[in-house]
């Protein structure tokens, strides 16, 4: 196993919802150590940059338009293979389809506000 470090954002949805804490709670208790954290408000120009790999996509300016809606709190995620374990308690895109017990299916809207 790869001692890691992954970028991980707490989007806008979630941050109302008042779920911070318990996102952080789960990364903890998967051996995630939170290295950085900021609460931050994107602008266009920092969410366009951000997601530029999908600039092409039919969603972009809906998606730059959700993630500067309201703040959003970035954080690293530090441990053992980090990316691997935020992306299982992440669960799939679609919170139709994430298991449960995942961030997403807990706490997402839909697959557009997918905290």
């Amino acid at each position: 196993m790869a001692l890691e470090r992954t970028l991980s954002i707490i989007k806008p949805d979630a941050v109302a919802k008042n779920v911070i804490g318990e996102i952080y709670s789960r990364f903890e208790r998967a051996g995630l150590k939170i290295a950085a954290a900021r609460f931050v408000w994107l602008s266009r120009a920092e969410a366009e940059g951000f997601y530029a790999v999908h600039r092409e996509r039919p969603f972009f300016k809906d998606l730059v338009g959700f993630m500067i809606s309201g703040p959003v709190m970035i954080q690293v995620l530090e441990g053992e293979d980090a990316i691997a374990k935020n992306r299982e308690l992440m669960g799939a895109t679609d919170p139709k389809k994430a298991a449960p017990g995942t961030i997403r299916a807990d706490f997402a809207q839909s697959i557009d506000a997918n905290a």
